[in-house]
């Protein structure tokens, strides 16, 4: 019996399949046959696959479904791929999975992953058929593709490889991942991003290297793979989940993380897999055009990425009709159809017009809500927050500082475009008082420290409530563009000449500059000017859906809010200051990297919750994760804001989880020495004081409160002297450093 009633799926585009289905078939049994996987025996003396196993599971029909225009030797090559990575994953099971044999599978991936060499050359002889399987691969795929694609491709490969030891990790601690950690760490360890690169050898057109790692491009791959995973989840829940005891499903995770019964959960998936397919369909159609036109990309290339998102639209129909007929997973409820014969969409209810219909829903879903609707304040639910909060010795100096040095910017200006007024007053700017926010952030810091901190949360705020005021409101997306692109001109990596400023945006980011990347060393700084230009190209995504009063994908909303929130950036004021002290990599492992994301996710969501009824009702804005999950779930917002509480207490324990057992295993795991220790520790306190003191900012700020919006809209609304004890001299550009020295001299020393 199924463990749940297959949902209606989304199905777009009719399958299709390759006329060299039955060549492939022949290929690929000999060929797993000679590199050993048809006798490769398993701990338990049985064998992990023999050919009627291959051949009910018939990787060459998904295949031929996947890639229906290649020709025969292509999709031989591209089905020994997937003969490969399949019988990996149950090679790894056998011998790993279900044993718990870290030591055993971390030694299996070190070796494996060798095998993919520079110049295509083995680094020895394979000792299994996984190793023979991939050496062989490797050398009949590297000859006709670029070195940036082998890069790429590598790492997809090296990412499916080597996160399934985090699989391996919560089985063994019976762990069930939180829905955010689980899409992300899914999109790594599950493959699709790694056939997402075949899909390029595949229809014979690479990605044009100087757009290949673009948002638009990575969006198309990204919500390719979500919906590769979830739907494969959907088909594989009982085998995996009941029969193998395996617990990286999102049935499984929507179930433990909602309550939800089986059928709920897979309802829930399959309308996330709906609003990723969705979300392919809008970008395919809309950024990626824009894209190929802003980077004048030839025609030539221009086809090819044509034939790319081609691929992947097929790779999705067929993906689902293979998984359809597979007896690798549950499909008794799905319409059989002879063996090879291709037909229309084969999922529950899909007869007639229904395929479409998720689809339909799913796109009026996102433009249904009304714009600047009466909500109200919105309760705030108790948060979990287990760290302590701390505070900067100098907080009342760098009040004061700070506005003197946003008036010498000019953030108090009338701005052009506005009828009255600028984008802030200095009544205002007193209320946010982000000398706070910078105070318990970076509680160590000198002063001059402090007031840089300051001023980048001032500069980053301002640019967040300049552009939908200026830009927004006349819908002028193209002048949004170009104010954007004149930013990095700026920031020079030389620390050269850069252009005369215009306005308060490029006069508060040419003084910023000056003094932030000075002491950082080259990669630091790189490091640093591409956390600033992902915020600022963030602002541009919200522009774009707001012209579209689109609510945002939820998956896509969460990736885009660590931007627009301008996380990295003001993470890295603290981070930076030892980025030359640790090996770059070690940022990039997957402990780091889920230790912040985990608590810049806490800090965005954080600000949702806050800024619900000023950004709702107030701003008519759709970037807000209570309206995600209001839209997303059909849920009322008090309902919703329990649910992003929710996660939000599901990232802090799983920040406290990595804390308490990944980040002492990377120690070891790396053999680090006693001050690289220390660094990343001090890395992780200050992670824990950057979610303390923004909740803390949050709770004492007026910015969110109804009052204060209010206030701003008020006709009777001027702006405010300023109170004497906040004027400051000397004001202009480049003098903030010398009003920064000069309070220096005069404080008491650090």
């Amino acid at each position: 019996m199924q463990a749940f009633d297959l949902p209606d799926f989304y199905l777009p585009h009719p399958a299709r399949i390759n006329p060299h289905l039955e060549r492939a078939r022949a290929h690929s049994m000999a060929w797993a046959r000679n590199m050993g996987m048809l006798d490769s025996a398993t701990p338990g003396g049985g064998l992990v696959w023999d050919e009627p196993a291959l051949a009910g599971m018939d990787y060459a029909l998904m295949c031929a479904y996947t890639h229906p225009d290649c020709d025969g030797p292509t999709l031989d090559l591209i089905t020994d791929w997937y003969v490969w990575v399949f019988f990996f994953d149950d090679y790894f099971l056998e011998w790993f999975k279900y044993s718990r044999d870290f030591t055993g599978a971390q030694s299996f991936l070190d070796r494996l992953e060798a095998f993919m060499t520079e110049d295509g050359a083995p680094p020895g002889d394979p000792t299994n058929p996984a190793e023979a399987g991939l050496a062989d691969l490797w050398l009949r795929t590297i000859p006709s593709m670029s070195d940036d694609w082998r890069r790429r491709f590598i790492t997809s490969t090296h990412n499916l490889m080597v996160e399934s030891m985090w699989e391996l990790d919560n089985i063994d601690r019976d762990r069930i991942a939180n829905p955010i950690e689980y899409i992300q760490m899914r999109r790594r360890v599950g493959g699709a991003p790694w056939s997402a690169n075949l899909v390029e050898v595949a229809v014979g057109a690479e990605l044009p290297e100087g757009v290949a790692e673009s948002r638009p491009l990575r969006v198309l791959s990204d919500t390719f793979s979500d919906a590769v995973h979830l739907r494969n989840d959907l088909f594989s829940y009982q085998r995996e989940v009941q029969e193998e005891g395996e617990n990286s499903n999102a049935v499984l995770v929507f179930e433990h993380f909602f309550g939800y019964s089986t059928q709920q959960s897979a309802e829930v998936v399959n309308v996330l897999l709906t609003s990723r397919l969705v979300q392919f369909e809008d970008t395919a159609l809309g950024e990626v055009p824009e894209l190929l036109a802003e980077h004048a990309v030839p025609p030539h290339a221009q086809v090819g990425v044509a034939h790319y998102v081609k691929g992947l639209q097929d790779w999705q129909a067929g993906g689902h009709e293979w998984h359809a007929r597979s007896n690798r997973y549950m499909n008794e409820s799905m319409t059989a159809r002879p063996s090879g014969v291709p037909g229309g969409p084969t999922g529950l209810g899909t007869s007639a017009a229904r395929p479409v219909l998720p689809g339909v829903r799913r796109r009026a879903r996102k433009h249904a809500p009304p714009v600047f609707q009466r909500v109200g304040p919105l309760e705030v639910p108790k948060l979990h927050m287990p760290f302590p909060i701390r505070t900067n010795r100098y907080i009342d100096d760098a009040r004061r500082y700070a506005v003197g040095w946003a008036r010498s910017m000019g953030f108090f200006d009338s701005v052009p475009g506005i009828e009255v007024g600028g984008v802030w007053d200095e009544r205002q700017f007193i209320g946010l008082d982000l000398a706070h926010c910078a105070a318990m952030i970076h509680a160590d810091a000198t002063f001059a420290q402090l007031c840089l901190t300051s001023d980048w949360l001032a500069w980053g705020t301002y640019g967040d409530d300049y552009f939908p005021v200026v830009f927004g409101a006349t819908r002028d997306l193209a002048a949004a563009r170009l104010c954007n692109q004149r930013f990095s001109e700026f920031m020079p990596l030389d620390l050269g000449a850069t252009p005369e400023p215009i306005g308060p945006m490029e006069r508060g980011l040419a003084d910023l500059w000056r003094r932030t990347a000075g002491p950082m060393s080259a990669s630091a700084r790189r490091f640093f000017r591409k956390a600033v230009e992902d915020m600022t190209s963030s602002w541009l995504w919200e522009l774009d859906n707001q012209a579209a009063h689109r609510v945002p994908d939820p998956i896509d909303y969460l990736e885009m809010r660590r931007r627009t929130f301008g996380s990295d950036m003001t993470r890295s004021l603290a981070k930076l200051a030892h980025f030359s002290e640790v090996p770059e990599e070690l940022f990039q492992t997957r402990t780091m990297r889920e230790l912040e994301t985990s608590a810049q996710d806490y800090a965005c969501f954080t600000n949702d919750l806050f800024s619900y009824q000023k950004e709702v009702e107030f701003e008519g804005e759709v970037h807000n994760l209570v309206l995600v999950v209001e839209n997303f779930l059909d849920l009322d917002r008090h309902q919703a804001s329990m649910v992003v509480a929710d996660l939000m207490r599901a990232r802090m324990e799983q920040f406290e989880h990595i804390l308490a057992n990944d980040l002492p295993k990377l120690f070891e795991d790396f053999d680090l020495d006693e001050h690289t220790r220390s660094v990343l520790t001090r890395d992780a306190d200050d992670m824990k004081e950057w979610m303390s003191g923004i909740l803390e900012w949050h709770r004492k700020c007026v910015r969110y409160t109804e009052t204060e919006q209010r206030r701003l809209r008020s006709p009777l609304n001027v702006r405010d002297s300023v109170p004497l004890a906040y004027a400051w001299a000397p004001t202009g550009l480049g003098t903030s450093a010398a009003r920064v020295a000069t309070m220096t001299r005069e404080r008491r020393p650090d």
